[in-house]
Order: C-alpha cells, then sequence, then structure tokens
C-alpha cells in the first residue's frame, strides 16, 4: 500500500522547499518535473511553470514530463488528460507511483530545489492548487481598491473632486487576458463537438432513413407460403433497427406532447 496523502505531501514539501497543501497541485504537472529533476538532474526546470491556474497552462510541463520519460525510457503512461482536471484520487494514485519510483531510483544526497528552479516557484495565490484562482482575482481586486483608498488625499488634493478613479493593477489585467483566452479556447472546443455531433447525427439519420424504406420494401415481398421473401435481410435490419434505438439507463425519449410544448413556449 502506498504512502498516505498527508505523507506524501510533507514529502514533496520538503524535497522541494515548497509548502503544499494539496494533492491536486500536482496536477500542474510542475512538482512532477521537479521531483524527476531530484532523481536524474537533467530536466529542463526553464521550461516548468509552477505559477500557472489553468488546464491548457498545464500542458507545457507535462510535455517535459513526458520528454523526460522518454529520455530515460520509463515504461510507464502519464494520464495527462485525467491529472490536469486536478482530481484528487487520479493524482493520489499516479504521486503514489513517483513516489515508489523515486524511492528506488534517487542517487542520495542534497538536493537544491530553488536553486535548480531559480525562485521560490510557486506562489502564494497558486499555493493550494489551480482552485483558488478566482481567490486570486478577488484578492487583487482588493489591493487595488485599497491602494486606490490610500492615494486618495494625495490624488484627491489635486484633481480637487476627492474622488480617485478605479485602475486595475497589472496582475489583474494579466488574470483577465488569462480568463478570456481560456474562455476563447472552451468555446471554440465547444464549437468543435457541436460540429462532431451534428455530423454523426446527419450520418445516423441518412442510415434510419435508409434501413427504414429497405424494411417497407421487404416487406410488401411474401412468398407463396407466406413467409418473407427476404427473412435474413429483415432480421439484419432488425438487428440495425435496434442498435439505432436503443437507449443508455437514464435516457428517456421525449413523447411528442412534451417536444410540442417546448416548441410552443420558444415560438412565444
Amino acid at each position: 500500500m502506498g504512502e498516505s496523502r498527508l505523507e506524501l505531501l510533507a514529502w514533496m514539501s520538503d524535497l522541494l522547499q515548497m509548502e503544499f497543501s494539496k494533492i491536486e497541485q500536482c496536477g500542474t504537472g510542475a512538482p512532477l518535473c521537479q521531483i524527476f529533476d531530484s532523481i536524474y538532474g537533467d530536466v529542463p526546470m526553464s521550461k516548468v511553470k509552477f505559477d500557472v491556474h489553468s488546464e491548457y497552462q498545464y500542458l507545457p510541463n507535462f510535455k517535459v514530463l513526458q520528454a523526460v520519460f522518454l529520455r530515460h525510457k520509463i515504461d510507464k503512461t502519464v494520464p495527462v488528460e485525467r491529472l490536469v482536471k486536478c482530481k484528487m484520487q487520479d493524482n493520489l494514485e499516479f504521486l503514489q507511483w513517483v513516489k515508489k519510483f523515486w524511492d528506488a531510483h534517487y542517487p542520495g544526497g542534497e538536493y537544491d530545489a530553488l536553486s535548480r528552479r531559480k525562485g521560490p516557484g510557486i506562489s502564494s495565490s497558486a499555493s493550494s492548487g489551480p482552485a483558488p484562482r478566482a481567490a486570486s482575482v478577488v484578492s487583487s481586486r482588493k489591493v487595488s481598491g485599497s491602494s486606490s483608498a490610500g492615494g486618495a488625499g494625495s490624488s484627491g488634493a489635486s484633481n480637487g473632486s476627492g474622488i480617485v478613479p478605479r485602475t486595475r493593477t497589472p496582475s489583474a489585467n494579466v488574470q483577465i487576458q488569462q480568463l478570456q483566452t481560456e474562455n476563447a479556447a472552451l468555446r471554440e472546443h465547444a464549437e468543435g463537438l457541436e460540429r462532431e455531433r451534428d455530423f454523426y447525427f446527419s450520418k445516423l439519420r441518412d442510415i434510419e432513413i435508409f434501413v427504414t424504406s429497405v424494411a417497407d420494401e421487404d416487406a410488401a415481398l411474401v412468398g407463396a407460403d407466406g413467409v418473407p421473401a427476404n427473412a435474413e435481410k429483415d432480421a439484419m435490419i432488425r438487428q440495425i433497427q435496434d442498435i439505432l434505438y436503443t437507449t443508455e439507463e437514464g435516457f428517456e425519449i421525449p413523447d411528442a406532447e412534451a417536444v410540442d410544448a417546448v416548441e410552443e413556449e420558444e415560438t412565444f
């Protein structure tokens, strides 16, 4: 059985000389990169970003990690798509494996984590993982508000109104830009999924129309003994229709009256 969550957090905090409070912080990929740097010493830490707050920012870190695995022929798949979701269980399982690997391959001696990453790494806004992104935005707004309130005396005296215009701090602007970029990427991804859905739906609809027309034609062809002339083909068509109309558990096909009621509401 692997180490517990608290044991892993304590080990990682001590090794990397920074405070970790959640296993989910491994979802950024940065701590994992530096753990392997403590083993091999050849991870390009200048490419590893600790102060990141969204999935698309985590991916470059995982590219660095995958390159390390490839270079050192580590036979383990990095489940990037699951780790970047920053779910505790997925990151805990992977970190337990990383700890076992570290125990078996760490060369010993002191590892200077600060000098390797040339700085503290994780900032206070990122110290609790990806979730506090919104909190960091709020705190920056508070800082902006307090700084403008502090400067009210001098600025108010200069413009004679006593009111200081609110200004955005550079950090707030950067965060807004990041959120806008992330929002645009998500919108583009959603549009791509909708196009793909419509494409396959149209294909299925064409298949349904074709199968129905063939079934209607075969239904009119009956042999002298009263048995359908194309019994095998009929059986295959029924199987196709069963596949097309099978639903998943919990999914209900809306009745025609409900659909009509919704359409009438949308019309008005």
